[in-house]
């Protein structure tokens, strides 16, 4: 089953948080501003439901782009992480 019908779009659940996939200057930008490298960065498989929505969105997703997340919190009100997509 995809990750995404007609009816469902995963990206809309309540406890999914924001997903948004960087172009390569923004992907540049966080790993200046954080001091890291891609290889150093948290993981997210191209098999992940999340992926898969977002490539009928933006079309097929390599491997090495970075995804930006954005989760709400009671006590930190936001806070936002990044994810290498790897294969999976």
């Amino acid at each position: 089953m995809a990750a995404e019908t007609d009816s469902f779009n995963i990206l809309r659940h309540n406890l999914v948080p924001e997903h948004h996939l960087l172009s390569e200057e923004e992907a540049e930008e966080v790993l200046k501003k954080l001091g890291v490298t891609r290889d150093q960065l948290p993981k997210i498989k191209t098999t992940d439901a999340v992926i898969r929505v977002l490539e009928q969105i933006h079309g097929p997703i390599d491997e090495g782009r970075i995804v930006k997340i954005i989760r709400k919190s009671e006590t930190a009100q936001e806070f936002t992480v990044y994810r290498l997509v790897t294969k999976g």
